[in-house]
């Protein structure tokens, strides 16, 4: 994605954590900023203990920073309480994780429910997005599956499915294809390509893998909780 004159989606500015106190302190991450645009595919890569993941943690409002400022769609999220960040979350984030996350002895469609659950919606209206949202991943035929009875490749379907059926604004993915075999992984970054290019879901994706973030229109790499370098590039 070019530059853009709009104002960012997400602006980070300065923004360092830090954990714990004295000799045990451990800087996570030191005075990065980043700006996203929606509608982009950004790509995060670096080797273990460089930060991708505290900035994950902060971009999806899971962590707050020790110090600097995050605006999401031009909210201060440091300022925001618990419960303010947990709402922000359940109205403008969805979550894909390496481990799938799903309840085993739970059907697809249930499954992809559970977000609408504990929002409060009403069940046919629950039902009506959990199918609309497997129709989106190509498991219209699955709904009634338990993750036993479905594929790797599948089941990381189904929480991808979870994780767009509240409609987010951006889809964070935290190594979505690190337990699938290279055929399956290559589906799965073709469904996060659709979502991003198609339905224009920002997504940001953690991943140690270049042939995956070879699918991304924009790496950004860390090394020591610092950006090393943020390098636009074309996607396939």
């Amino acid at each position: 994605m070019s530059a853009s004159t709009t104002a960012p989606l997400i602006c980070l500015r300065q923004v360092g954590r830090t954990y714990g106190e004295g000799e045990a302190t451990v800087h996570a991450l030191r005075s990065i900023s980043l700006d996203i645009h929606a509608g982009e595919f950004v790509a995060v890569m670096g080797p273990s203990g460089s930060g991708k993941s505290t900035a994950m943690n902060l971009l999806g409002c899971l962590d707050t920073p020790s110090r600097g400022s995050y605006r999401f769609s031009g909210i201060p999220v440091e300022q925001l309480d618990r419960d303010q960040r947990a709402l922000l979350r359940r109205r403008h984030l969805g979550f894909v994780f390496q481990g799938f996350n799903l309840l085993a002895r739970t059907s697809a469609l249930e499954n992809v429910e559970l977000p609408l659950l504990y929002r409060g919606e009403p069940r046919e209206q629950r039902r009506a997005a959990a199918r609309a949202a497997l129709a989106r991943v190509g498991l219209a035929e699955r709904e009634n599956h338990t993750p036993a009875e479905l594929s790797g490749g599948q089941q990381q379907r189904v929480a991808i499915a979870r994780a767009i059926v509240t409609q987010p604004t951006v889809l964070l993915a935290d190594e979505p294809t690190g337990n699938l075999d290279s055929a399956r992984s290559a589906d799965i970054m073709d469904l996060l390509k659709d979502l991003n290019q198609t339905h224009g879901i920002t997504v940001l994706m953690v991943t140690h893998e270049p042939e995956m973030a070879a699918w991304a229109s924009r790496v950004v790499h860390f090394r020591d909780g610092a950006i090393e370098r943020d390098e636009q590039r074309s996607a396939p």
